[in-house]
């Protein structure tokens, strides 16, 4: 324990990590080329538009690193040896962010929709949900920098794990499962780095402590709770036990890509097929066909199934590595009732039209 105490005081080596990590991100996310996507339009009708070069700036930084370990500048596991340090050096960074966030955006000006601040009057509501939607910093659109430095957090923190389990020549099945399906995962969102853009979390959320901290620390450093685990813990999966992993894992893969693609693709063009056929709509607006037909959030039934099968290649000894699925499920059905709420009020008769034509929630035929 006071092991564990000291390393929750952040050491100068752990804060260098972080901002030499985070000054990457900023200059790479500038200077490299990608795809300009434009936003969705706010209400000012306005939008912003996001360089989407997080695939290139990430092979550019496994390049660098992997230099760095061949010349002997860096340990591959020195992420996973400093784990708690950068968590804690990661968690304080984030408070003071927020409070920045919270006082430059109550002195803003702006009426713009991206800057003009949203004040409750509450500061602990105003603080943990944010004033501002897009706030930016020296030109940085900061929700999406934080957003791809925590998807790419995870990677590099789970390849740090798989680096001392190799090295302690524990790196079995169950390991190997575990960082393949997550490394599929990480690499694939920044392929599709542009369907971010149209997320609820762009869209509609303001940047406080709830985005920072979920960005920045939660998805880093919780998400990669079942490579901490199988560092620690060795599990023998059967081949059957394997192949019913990797089921669940491209079933949730297919649902969630599918449904993200369908959903982006038709905010971009309404016309466009689904599933070789034209998309059947609800009062002109809601979209009826492909995923979206079956369920109403069916994008969320996949985004679980993953998270199922980056915890089953541990096992069932212990649910320390199902925190994550669990979390997610009680996160997506909360996020669900709010985006219902929101819908019926936005949509009114239209809505309720489409709950009866696609009544299931996320599982269909349960909920």
């Amino acid at each position: 324990m006071e092991h564990v105490a000291a390393a929750l005081v952040p050491s100068w080596r752990a804060v260098v990590v972080l901002f030499s990590y985070l000054a990457y991100l900023a200059a790479a996310g500038a200077i490299l080329p990608g795809k300009l996507v434009p936003g969705a339009v706010l209400p000012d009708s306005s939008r912003l538009h996001y360089r989407c070069n997080g695939l290139l700036s990430l092979f550019l930084l496994l390049g660098l690193s992997s230099l760095g370990v061949y010349m002997g500048w860096m340990s591959p596991t020195v992420i996973a040896d400093r784990g708690i340090e950068l968590l804690s050096a990661t968690f304080i960074f984030s408070v003071i962010v927020t409070f920045l966030l919270y006082y430059s955006g109550l002195r803003s000006h702006h009426k713009s929709s991206s800057l003009k601040p949203h004040v409750s009057g509450s500061f602990i509501q105003d603080w943990w949900l944010g004033v501002q939607l897009n706030p930016h910093f020296m030109g940085v659109d900061l929700k999406f920098f934080f957003v791809r430095a925590g998807m790419m957090a995870w990677l590099f923190i789970n390849l740090s794990l798989f680096a001392k389990s190799y090295l302690a020549g524990s790196a079995n099945l169950s390991v190997i499962l575990y960082q393949f399906f997550c490394v599929w995962y990480i690499v694939d969102y920044f392929v599709h780095e542009e369907f971010m853009t149209s997320t609820w979390d762009i869209i509609a959320e303001r940047l406080g402590f709830m985005l920072v901290f979920g960005d920045l620390v939660f998805i880093p450093f919780t998400f990669t709770i079942q490579g901490w685990w199988l560092l620690r813990n060795k599990v023998e999966l059967s081949h059957l036990a394997a192949i019913v992993n990797c089921t669940i894992f491209v079933i949730g893969y297919l649902v969630f890509r599918g449904a993200n693609k369908q959903k982006h693709v038709f905010k971009k063009n309404p016309k466009a097929l689904i599933w070789g056929k034209p998309p059947k709509l609800v009062g002109g607006k809601l979209l009826a066909s492909g995923y979206w037909g079956i369920a109403r959030h069916c994008n969320y039934l996949g985004d679980i199934l993953l998270a199922l099968s980056f915890s089953l290649p541990c096992g069932t000894s212990s649910v320390i590595p199902y925190f994550y699925p669990t979390y997610l499920f009680i996160l997506l059905i909360w996020r669900e009732r709010r985006d219902e709420a929101r819908c019926s009020e936005k949509y009114k008769e239209i809505w309720v039209e489409y709950c009866k034509l696609v009544p299931w929630r996320i599982f269909p035929y349960v909920y």
